[in-house]
């Protein structure tokens, strides 16, 4: 529609019915080809609200947020073992192969464990498997350090508020 075009009687109507069955502001708002600030005009004349639905979409947000946060935490661990697979490789026998010469012919050689180059690749894949793993899901400070800075803040804050009063207190009574 165009923009400016008053809003008709039945464009009321419909954002009424939409509302009954449920749709956002955003899908109304699209179905009847207005935007959406025009819509929240809309049901702010008709006396009906939005505010509801909000909450519902917050929820869903943060469950899908949370299968997110989940999700990532399993890619993080199969990272992780991928890391430790590629290490591994590096240590147990390894044959290497090529195709060479004027007749294109096939040798191979098996090694007790990867040759260096073999083992600089191996190392490389398992450190950004690593790297990957660790924004994914990094660890947690396990050394109990923000804990204690927390402590020791609300104690200050309350000795301080403790302070503050006993001097409040000081001051009435010398008054």
């Amino acid at each position: 529609m165009a923009k400016g075009t008053p809003v008709t009687d039945a464009e009321r109507q419909r954002v009424r019915e939409l509302h009954a069955q449920g749709k956002g502001r955003n899908q109304i708002a699209k179905l009847l080809g207005r935007s959406g600030r025009t819509i929240s005009d809309i049901a702010l004349e008709c006396g009906i609200s939005f505010a509801a639905r909000a909450g519902q979409v917050a929820a869903a947000t943060e469950v899908r947020q949370m299968d997110l946060a989940e999700r990532r935490v399993r890619l993080a661990e199969n990272l992780q073992a991928d890391a430790e697979r590629l290490r591994e490789q590096m240590w147990e026998p390894t044959t290497v192969w090529s195709f060479g010469g004027k007749e294109n012919t096939y040798e191979d050689h098996t090694f007790p464990e990867a040759p260096a180059d073999v083992k600089r690749t191996l190392m490389t894949a398992a450190g950004t498997a690593i790297d990957r793993s660790l924004k994914l899901s990094p660890p947690k400070d396990e050394t109990g350090t923000e804990e204690g800075v927390a402590l020791i803040s609300k104690l200050m804050s309350g000795l301080t508020e403790v302070y503050k009063a006993q001097q409040d207190q000081e001051a009435d009574e010398g008054a």
